[in-house]
């Protein structure tokens, strides 16, 4: 009987040892979660900065600078520029290089053609503080408008100018890009259209000859047409210039006309028309006589010479940015592309005269405006 009780005990004690044991009324499990941020193609917004600047090396007769530029076309030395803003949302310094690029097409790819720099401090009223944008610069990516953080933004100043015509000559969209390492390229959304280097010519149609002029009296020549030939596709307009240099006999004759062996250049004068435009508009004023003939500057260089198209500057009214008179061109003074002028010339030959005098010029002179 003791035998048979041992063996009923150690059962029992199994049986108890395999009842789970409860220690709280909570039971919990858990998921991975995966999160991927988006690669953010940074976003370029240009901001009301875009300038352009004359190379100051060459201002012509009538100092015009590329700001009074009609058309789109730009020369060694002048350049464009633009104040940028640039956001990526995952970190500005994602952004590796902000460029100015020339290309045949627009978006992202073209040549680069300078490295866009840095901007920091007070900038059009943003700040590394954290000010508020500049609204010039349209910063809204979809339905969010973007509040400054120098976090995810920065301005950049951008200036590209224009190369010799060996390596920019043409037509090309100029805009600014910025790159990232891993999120692509973007552009600013406003791409430019410029003519680079545009080959600029003049061409006349017609001689001067003043043939057996009789001393003390007035000749006149042929019409004589001076043509615009810049470049086709250019565009470009040129500012109308008019010299000369005095001339003489070159055949060692004897001349005399009237005191010495020369014939000065005040004794030329011209008439010219242009469309609408005739220089007999302001006869008898600024030194054109009462047929509407002006007289010629002496000088071998577009710096003394005169626009062919003379006009009264009195009347001529302030540009819409300045409170000044602007010094640009008139209508009258202007050829585009392929258009002609038409000069007539006058010799008022001096009495007593004698000699052919056959050396000597008279120039003529066109400025990109």
């Amino acid at each position: 009987m003791k035998i048979k009780s041992s063996i009923f005990l150690v059962m029992a004690i199994l049986a108890i040892s395999v009842v789970p044991m409860v220690f709280a009324t909570d039971v919990g499990t858990g998921i991975g979660v995966t999160i991927n941020t988006e690669k953010f193609t940074p976003m370029l917004f240009m901001c009301d900065n875009r300038t352009t600047m004359d190379d100051n090396q060459q201002n012509g007769a009538n100092a015009l600078s590329l700001s009074e530029r009609k058309n789109n076309y730009a020369f060694e030395g002048e350049s464009i520029h633009w104040t940028v803003l640039a956001v990526d949302k995952n970190k500005i310094e994602a952004i590796t290089d902000v460029v100015g690029t020339a290309g045949s097409t627009q978006g992202t790819g073209n040549d680069v053609q300078v490295e866009c720099k840095r901007l920091t401090g007070n900038i059009n009223g943003a700040n590394t503080n954290g000010a508020a944008i500049d609204p010039s610069c349209g910063a809204k990516i979809l339905e969010e408008n973007l509040s400054w953080n120098a976090d995810i933004m920065s301005f950049y100043d951008c200036t590209l100018t224009v190369e010799t015509p060996d390596s920019m000559h043409g037509e090309y969209f100029l805009t600014v890009e910025a790159q990232t390492a891993d999120a692509g390229s973007t552009t600013m959304h406003e791409n430019e259209y410029w003519f680079l280097n545009p080959t600029i010519a003049l061409s006349t149609d017609g001689q001067l000859t003043f043939d057996n002029v009789r001393p003390g009296t007035n000749a006149y020549s042929d019409t004589l047409l001076v043509r615009n030939d810049a470049e086709a596709g250019s565009g470009v307009m040129l500012d109308m210039f008019v010299s000369g240099t005095d001339f003489y006999d070159s055949s060692s004759s004897g001349a005399r006309c009237p005191t010495t062996n020369q014939l000065a250049l005040t004794n030329f004068r011209y008439f010219v028309t242009n469309g609408a435009y005739s220089s007999g508009a302001l006869k008898g004023t600024n030194g054109i006589d009462a047929q509407g003939y002006t007289p010629i500057p002496s000088s071998t260089d577009i710096s003394g010479a005169q626009r062919m198209m003379r006009y009264n500057t009195a009347i001529r009214g302030a540009s819409p940015s300045s409170s000044v008179v602007d010094t640009d061109w008139n209508n009258g003074n202007a050829l585009t592309p392929g258009a002609e002028m038409a000069l007539t010339f006058k010799l008022s030959m001096p009495e007593p005269c004698t000699g052919n005098f056959d050396s000597g010029q008279l120039l003529f002179w066109g400025e990109a405006i």
